[in-house]
């Protein structure tokens, strides 16, 4: 069961995540495009390969089977850290630009509500610490480079990979990979961005991924 952001049963492995997704997208009246950054991606990645979402596309944003650990162990450990939270949003605001100096600061901190809750007085990030447990290499754990690898030469919708051209967890090599497993797919890389791509130049990530929705048979992303 899922509440709000977090499963009470704190079940956050792969077939989880892909579950929850099948569950999301048979709501719908017909083919999704599936658009996932990082861990979303690759929850789209394996629900599409192993043809659990018949998907009429498939945008990863800066993640593919193959990632880099240093990278990913940084992202990590920005997510464990603060586990007792913010006391405003201007803390916040100096945990994002600690982790991500090259991003131009905000005037205000206001537009990171979206990111955190508040509780008891103090700000959260939204993600369940539950998530950050020590499971992710296991079989049934999200970088499960063998599984990840074989739904990505299973995909058969059109596909996008934007990375972020100053990414530390996707290199140009892994990207370079992914468009040799998956048939027909394109990437893009956004300058000036790390993993964070939407975030760090929203308008560029916005353009491409429009662009690739209006080459779409039947989809428009206008």
């Amino acid at each position: 069961m899922v509440e709000g952001y977090r499963r009470l049963d704190a079940d956050y492995s792969m077939d989880a995540l892909v579950d929850d997704l099948v569950r999301v997208t048979g709501t719908l009246p017909g083919s999704p495009v599936l658009i996932g950054a990082s861990m979303g991606g690759l929850t789209a990645l394996v629900a599409a390969g192993k043809g659990r979402v018949t998907a009429s596309g498939l945008v990863l944003v800066d993640i593919a089977p193959r990632i880099e650990p240093e990278g990913a162990a940084r992202v990590a450990a920005f997510m464990r850290a603060h586990p007792d939270g913010f006391a405003s949003l201007e803390d916040v605001a100096e945990a994002v630009t600690a982790y991500n100096p090259h991003r131009q600061r905000p005037a205000s901190p206001e537009g990171l509500r979206r990111n955190v809750r508040l509780r008891d007085g103090r700000w959260y990030w939204h993600w369940d610490p539950a998530f950050m447990r020590p499971r992710d290499h296991r079989p049934d754990g999200p970088f499960d480079n063998s599984r990840l690898t074989d739904a990505a030469r299973a995909v058969a919708a059109p596909t996008l990979l934007v990375r972020g051209q100053q990414s530390e967890v996707l290199s140009a090599d892994g990207a370079a990979e992914l468009l040799r497993l998956i048939r027909g797919a394109r990437s893009v890389d956004v300058r000036g961005t790390g993993h964070m791509v939407a975030g760090d130049d929203n308008d560029v990530f916005t353009r491409e991924v429009l662009g690739f929705l209006d080459a779409l048979p039947g989809v428009s992303g206008r």
